[in-house]
């Protein structure tokens, strides 16, 4: 006898994927709050470039045309957090600009200072577990050391058929 689960009528995945999203604006509300990151905490934010709503300057799209990551730490400005989309001001090999990224558009949300990590489905794609992703491209500063920890969260939402 088969181990089939019967298929839901109620869109769990899509309700925790909001959840989860719901802490990314929360963690950037609370640093938009306190004018600055707390401690040694940084993010590193991956997003998919031509998501609707994603607001870019057009060289970054050409030069990311499916997903980019950036760094909010030290050389960021302009951190504003709406319901939907946070907007920022990163420089780019010298080069200021305003991102505009809905959280729908987020697929990777990570703080190393604490170890800890998101992973978001893209549009209801099977997620194949985590993909190491590129380095980020705007202009950060140095590295700096940051104590061990193992605060990942992984979620797998993917359904048996």
């Amino acid at each position: 006898m088969a181990d089939e689960s019967p298929e839901s009528l109620i869109p769990y995945d899509e309700i925790v994927q909001e959840a989860l999203r719901d802490v990314v604006g929360r963690v950037l509300s609370s640093v938009e709050k306190g004018g600055s990151l707390p401690g040694g905490h940084h993010f590193y934010i991956t997003f998919r470039t031509r998501m609707a709503g994603v607001e870019i300057p057009k060289h970054l799209t050409q030069r990311f045309p499916d997903e980019m990551t950036i760094v909010i730490q030290h050389r960021y400005w302009d951190l504003h957090v709406a319901p939907d989309f946070f907007t920022v001001g990163l420089s780019f090999g010298g080069v200021p600009a305003m991102l505009r990224v809905p959280f729908a558009a987020v697929t990777d949300f990570v703080d190393p200072a604490v170890d800890f990590s998101l992973k978001f489905q893209a549009n209801g794609a099977e997620n194949d577990g985590h993909e190491d992703h590129d380095d980020a491209e705007n202009d950060v500063p140095a590295a700096v050391p940051v104590e061990d920890g193992s605060n990942v969260v992984s979620v797998d939402f993917t359904r048996k058929k």
